[in-house]
């Protein structure tokens, strides 16, 4: 299972609400919670932040990829938000994150969280990609970006 797989429709967010961190972690677990894919919204935001106390998944270049392993999902998911403006997310950088890719893993499925963070790390690597994300206004530009690639 790869980036690809996981990226729905309905887990896409243009553009996000947040204008801090922890409303970002809010902002995309609703997101999952009202489409049905995680069981328990509050261990999902627990274990995110717990996550985030061991060092910012805030990277390079206006990317973010925020993620956990935990019991509240039976499958991995992904949300993406994009927030044009950025958001100050204590990136490596120093610089606003503005790309969001959300992933959530049951603790037993190390391997294929490492594959798709992978994946998230190959899609981006692109300026051209990233810029074209960071353009994007809806969800359907979003999809339509990654199946043309």
């Amino acid at each position: 299972m790869g980036f690809l797989d996981l990226l729905e429709k309905n887990l896409v967010k243009i553009p996000l609400e947040s204008t801090k961190k922890n409303d970002v972690f809010e902002e995309l677990v609703t997101l999952l919670d009202s489409s049905g894919a995680i069981k328990d919204r509050e261990t999902a935001l627990q274990d995110l932040l717990k996550r985030e106390i061991l060092g910012s998944t805030g990277l390079e270049r206006g990317i973010a990829v925020p993620h956990a392993k935990t019991s509240s999902v039976d499958r991995m998911v992904m949300a993406v938000g994009i927030a044009p403006r950025g958001i100050d997310f204590d990136a490596l950088d120093g610089n606003p994150s503005s790309l969001f890719f959300m992933i959530l893993a049951p603790p037993d499925q190390a391997g294929p969280h490492i594959e798709v963070l992978a994946d998230i790390a190959k899609v981006t690597k692109s300026e051209a990609i990233c810029r074209l994300l960071r353009a994007a206004t809806s969800a359907d530009e979003v999809i339509e970006l990654f199946e043309e690639d």
